[in-house]
């Protein structure tokens, strides 16, 4: 059954965006199909695996991006995917297969100020029934939220079963995470009326992923605040009764934006393939994601109140 995972924290620079980019090509690498939804008006992981070339032709041509749908008479989110999108600069070979696609242009922004609905349904509930429409070609479907719970994020959440919080070591992170434990109860409220019994339970948070570390940071304090509001907050009945800090971590290091200005995933780049690297890193992370399996849905914890 396809996993649908949304990254999100409400403080932003986390690196979530390296994050997601790294850990779908993990994941592609040990060959699952894989699909990256952008729903972050910014769009760094489309400009990341488009490259600024592909993306301005994409911003151009006014068709294809994750706004469109939400546009009378356009495309289907279908019609909107990049296969195989990583290539090889050199010569324009799939440098990586399995892994596409979704992405979004800063046009992504007027889901915000001017869309509205014909039938009054919130932009979420029609993004997830297209996304249901596909999601059976893929194995994970991650999606790339912004740091808040506006109608962009809140459709990669409504359509997702399951919830990762990229954070750094500091106050912030903690900060932004327990404000999104909160600000998700609400949003799950707003929406319940749309939830169909074959979506199964809103997602839940069921993981904390510290990333971007410096050399010479001390963890050990971080996680132990970490896991003390973890355990609040599953007294509290807002994330998985399995939500964990993963054993995984990622560094920080110079290769990481030098591959963003290469249009490629950190595990294609030839400097990366050293034992030891921000690389196992991310597969580490990859791998910990896969073992940390889905829940069986009709028997997960429903993060709404009677």
């Amino acid at each position: 059954m396809t996993r649908k995972i949304s990254f999100i924290n409400y403080k932003g620079g986390v690196g979530k965006t390296s994050l997601i980019v790294n850990v779908a090509a993990a994941l592609a690498q040990e060959g699952k199909r894989v699909l990256i939804v952008d729903l972050d008006v910014q769009s760094n992981s489309s400009i990341w695996l488009l490259r600024i070339s592909r993306w301005n032709q994409l911003v151009e041509s006014q068709s294809g991006y994750i706004y469109t749908i939400f546009e009378p008479g356009t495309a289907r989110l279908r019609d909107c995917i990049y296969k195989n999108v990583v290539y090889s600069p050199e010569d324009a070979d799939v440098a990586l297969p399995g892994l596409d696609l979704l992405p979004t242009t800063f046009s992504l922004i007027d889901l915000e100020e001017e869309y509205e609905s014909k039938d009054g349904r919130p932009p979420c509930v029609l993004f997830q029934e297209q996304i249901a429409e596909i999601e059976d070609e893929y194995d994970f479907i991650l999606f790339d939220c912004p740091p808040n719970i506006l109608s962009a994020s809140a459709c990669g959440i409504f359509s997702s079963h399951e919830i990762y919080v990229p954070c750094n070591p500091d106050a912030l992170s903690l900060i932004g995470f327990t404000l999104l434990a909160e600000k998700l109860q609400n949003f799950y409220s707003a929406v319940e009326m749309y939830r169909t019994e074959s979506m199964g339970p809103f997602a839940e948070v069921r993981g904390a992923i510290f990333n971007s570390i410096k050399t010479n940071v001390n963890l050990i304090s971080a996680k132990m605040r970490t896991q003390v509001r973890i355990n609040q907050l599953k007294g509290k009945g807002v994330v998985a009764g399995d939500m964990k800090i993963f054993n995984s971590q990622v560094r920080d290091e110079v290769i990481v934006p030098r591959a963003v200005t290469l249009g490629l995933p950190v595990c294609l780049i030839g400097t990366a393939k050293k034992e030891g690297s921000v690389r196992d890193d991310y597969q580490s992370v990859a791998k910990e994601i896969m073992s940390h399996s889905r829940k069986n849905m009709d028997s997960a914890h429903v993060l709404v109140e009677a």
